[in-house]
């Protein structure tokens, strides 16, 4: 079955660059009729709306910082006004931090805070949101998580602490939801090759050419892999889907 988002209405997080930019230009691609994108990135934003207009979606862009809960509210709020409708959501603004160095003793609580702000409420915030204007039957929310989700990360403590919880809070949710016909799947990228990954190898996080050499298929994913994954998810071909995490690492994790 060939994925149908005709008619179907999204809003897509950290959609200035990376795997959000390429789940807004892929739905946009599908047909279908409202997208609505957010970043803290203006630029990337802007960059990301104009080339999704090319497909003749309606498009709406708006600078948001996902862990400030009122504002999240708001979008979403201004979002189902502006489009009649919510369909669907994919929430996929996270943030990577540390140096290469930083432990559980060492980080800087700010830090801490940040990360969970963004990566875990900033989830929680939008999926409050979304749940109580998405179609019921038929929504479907996907929250992008890590493969550092199901596995400890040394010197990187936060960021997989953050992604562990979206996982339990997108199962959590997808048993509170499933009888009402709301579908919630987290998706689980491995090594990506994205800014926020270019930007942690910089830092001595991550090697991409160890961590593409250490996948079964012995390379880096692209962004629109997983934009292939998060669209499944998000259409009707995936409508006995609900309360998964589907890891697209290239076999890292296997």
């Amino acid at each position: 079955m060939a994925m149908n988002l005709h008619g179907k209405n999204f809003t897509v997080t950290g959609a200035a660059s990376g795997i959000g930019r390429a789940t807004a230009i892929l739905l946009a691609e599908l047909g279908a009729a409202g997208v609505a994108i957010s970043d803290v990135n203006e630029v990337g934003l802007k960059e990301t709306e104009e080339i999704c207009l090319k497909f003749g979606t309606k498009i709406t862009a708006r600078k948001l910082d996902v862990s400030d809960a009122d504002a999240v509210s708001s979008w979403i709020a201004d979002t189902v006004s502006e489009f009649g409708k919510l369909d669907g959501a994919a929430n996929v603004a996270g943030i990577a931090g540390g140096d290469g160095t930083t432990t559980v003793q060492t980080i800087v609580q700010r830090d801490w805070d940040r990360m969970m702000g963004v990566n875990l409420n900033g989830v929680m915030y939008c999926m409050r949101s979304q749940l109580e204007h998405i179609a019921k039957p038929g929504g479907s929310i996907v929250n992008v998580a890590s493969t550092a989700g199901i596995h400890g990360l040394p010197k990187s403590a936060a960021y997989s602490a953050s992604k562990h919880g979206v996982i339990g809070l997108t199962r959590s949710a997808a048993g509170e939801f499933g009888r009402a016909g709301v579908r919630i799947n987290s998706v689980l990228p491995g090594p990506i090759d994205t800014r926020i990954f270019r930007e942690g190898e910089e830092k001595g996080l991550f090697d991409a050419k160890v961590m593409g050499g250490a996948t079964q298929l012995g390379r880096m994913g692209r962004a629109e892999e997983v934009a292939n994954v998060i669209a499944f998810l998000l259409s009707d071909s995936s409508s006995y889907v609900t309360g998964a995490r589907w890891t697209v690492d290239g076999g890292y994790t296997a």
